[in-house]
This record gives C-alpha cells, sequence and structure tokens, in this order.
C-alpha cells in the first residue's frame, strides 16, 4: 500500500497530472464550440433549403 501512496504523491508533485487535467478541459471547451457551430450551421442551412424548396414549389 505503501508504494500505491508513494506514486499518487509522486503524480500529484510532478506536472503530469495538471498539465493532463489542462489538457482535458481543453478538448472539452473545442468539443462544445464544435458542437455548438455544427449546430448553428446545421440549423442555418436547414432554413436556407427550405427557402429554395419553397421556392422551387411556388415555380411548379
Amino acid at each position: 500500500m505503501s508504494t500505491f501512496i508513494k506514486r499518487v504523491r509522486g503524480f500529484i508533485k510532478s506536472e503530469d497530472g495538471p498539465t493532463a487535467v489542462e489538457y482535458a478541459v481543453m478538448v472539452a471547451l473545442i468539443a462544445v464550440a464544435i458542437i455548438v457551430s455544427v449546430r448553428a450551421l446545421g440549423t442555418s442551412l436547414n432554413t436556407t433549403f427550405g427557402n429554395v424548396d419553397t421556392a422551387i414549389q411556388g415555380v411548379n
């Protein structure tokens, strides 16, 4: 058990733990930004194609 505690203490003292957490937070924020952008783009495209469909239906 003392080996495990030594490893945990070493991990906490080293820079690897905080760096990994920072990267995880950064990746999560980038993923959220991508999801929001894709949803906004999808809504915009849906509206545009709906307008095109309405215009085409009016021609016939």
